[in-house]
């Protein structure tokens, strides 16, 4: 029985959303495979995503950043974790290669930790990066060059990115390299079925309402103006997180019922930041988007700019969004122009798949 390790970030949920349509195109064409999943993303998060045979194995994996909610970085924390995460990084090499040893996988894939295609590499495994970016390509932007940890730390990720076999970048995607060789592939979406009568019962909704899902990835808000969403008639909100009890409009996604792809499927229009697979979903789904920028992200203004080439997006300022000014945003999606061009296809998780079986088939 063929094993694949997969290596999976833990900040937020994006990288794990990119990784299970792989590993279900991936399961199709090679009879028997099992997936060893390596992340701290909780396991239900895979348990209604993967077809494929899998076990969680819940060890950290990098740093990524460290955020204060969604739309903040922590600049000075996350180099403080980088630096502490690298200060031993050739025990954490060695240990983390024993540990694949011991399991004798086929394959390493890496969304994107620079830890496990080092380890992976030491331990004699083909080893495959898979991502739309890389933590250097997002670290870069806040590096100090008086900082020497800083410095050493950056090094040995993009040294350790040089490790790998191949990178695979879904559309759109970031220039990278420190890889050794890039292919591009299609933009990876997970196939989604929309619930919107369901949906629309359970919430309440009367006709003509329509369904807002406000979604950040996996670090949750830590707070919504719901005083100014209780006045906003003619919409429901579907949101992550507790909801106060006086609030009628507002719904927290743990109360309903049905999968995240599904609510985003039924929805009418998304408040998000703007992330690979919320945006390149939207996309596919036909979504309009009101997006909060991070003006400090390394792949925000590729997304954005896909966005608005491919779907239909308006933007709302984070005071805006914070005082919950959202009116004239929402309103304003029903008159956004359709795109002029056709999205590419999403075709990413198959051209992955395609590739990545060829190395567990050998």
């Amino acid at each position: 029985m063929p094993l694949i390790w997969c290596s999976i970030s833990s900040h937020g949920f994006g990288h794990a959303a990119q990784v299970a349509p792989v590993l279900n195109e991936l399961s199709r064409l090679v009879p028997g495979l099992k997936a060893l999943v390596r992340t701290t993303v909780p396991p239900q998060f895979f348990a209604g995503r993967l077809d494929v045979e899998w076990e969680a194995s819940n060890v950290p994996q990098d740093i990524g950043c460290v955020q204060r909610g969604p739309l903040t970085i922590d600049v000075e924390a996350t180099w403080a974790e980088h630096i502490r995460f690298h200060a031993d990084w050739e025990k954490r090499v060695r240990e983390e290669a024993r540990a694949i040893r011991s399991r004798r996988p086929t394959l390493l894939l890496s969304d994107i930790s620079h830890l496990a295609v080092a380890a992976g590499s030491r331990a004699g495994i083909p080893t495959i990066g898979l991502c739309n970016l890389s933590w250097d390509l997002v670290l870069e932007p806040y590096h100090d060059p008086t900082n020497h940890k800083q410095a050493e730390a950056l090094r040995l990720i993009q040294q350790a990115y040089g490790k790998a076999e191949l990178m695979l970048r879904p559309t759109p995607g970031l220039p990278m390299t420190s890889f050794r060789k890039t292919v591009e592939i299609g933009p990876i979406a997970y196939p989604l079925k929309a619930e919107r009568p369901r949906l629309s019962e359970i919430v309440g909704a009367t006709p003509g309402e329509r369904l807002v899902l406000v979604g950040f990835g996996g670090i949750v808000l830590e707070s919504l103006p719901f005083d100014h969403m209780e006045q906003l008639a003619g919409y429901r909100f579907i949101v992550s997180g507790p909801v106060p009890d006086y609030c009628n409009r507002a719904h927290s996604i743990s109360a309903i019922p049905l999968p995240f792809g599904s609510l985003l499927a039924a929805a009418d229009i998304l408040v998000t930041k703007p992330g690979y697979n919320m945006i390149v979903e939207a996309v596919a789904q036909k979504k309009p988007v009101v997006y909060v920028r991070r003006h400090n992200f390394a792949d925000e203004e590729s997304l954005i700019q896909y966005l608005h080439r491919y779907g239909r997006g308006i933007e709302l300022s984070a005071e805006d969004f914070a005082s919950g000014h959202w009116l004239d945003a929402l309103e304003s999606t029903q008159s956004l122009p359709q795109p002029a061009e056709a999205a590419p296809l999403p075709t990413g998780a198959a051209e992955a798949a395609q590739i990545l079986a060829g190395y567990l088939t050998r």
